[in-house]
């Protein structure tokens, strides 16, 4: 009785890790797992960023006159644009990004922006400066943010 119980047991567990059981492939005489796929995170979307993007856009809108009071609830599509690497005549490596701000109001609005390596305070951490499309009143990426594209 104990090996027909045994032996169901035995069967149990195996018809189970059937389903369960990782993808192993056969290659060259060696079994190795495939590597799982991981998603990939762009710095670009880095909480710290946009954090920072977040709270000078809240100043910004209260402090410019003729702006509506309104917030970034959140961003869409964080892309980057591009990447200028730290270089003899370049000092300064930069990210330049791109997403949808959705603002409090509803409504969608392009946002650029660059993250420029070793530029906080006293050279210290990265800084992050952005245009919000319809938000710079005074031109000061250019039309359109054309500056931060």
């Amino acid at each position: 009785m104990f090996r027909i119980a045994r032996l169901v047991m035995t069967a149990v567990v195996a018809a189970g890790s059937l389903f369960t059981a990782p993808n192993f492939s056969y290659a060259g005489g060696l079994f190795w797992q495939e590597p799982q796929p991981q998603p990939v995170i762009s710095v670009c979307a880095e909480s710290r960023f946009l954090n920072k993007i977040i709270h000078r856009f809240r100043y910004q809108v209260r402090h410019v006159p003729g702006l509506p009071d309104v917030e970034i609830a959140s961003f869409l599509n964080i892309h980057e644009n591009r990447f200028l690497p730290l270089a003899y005549r370049q000092p300064i490596p930069r990210l330049y990004c791109g997403a949808q701000a959705v603002l409090t109001d509803g409504t969608q609005h392009d946002i650029w922006y660059v993250i420029e390596g070793g530029m906080g305070f006293a050279s210290i951490g990265d800084n992050v400066e952005f245009c919000v499309a319809g938000f710079d009143r005074w031109y000061v990426y250019d039309g359109r943010c054309r500056v931060l594209r």
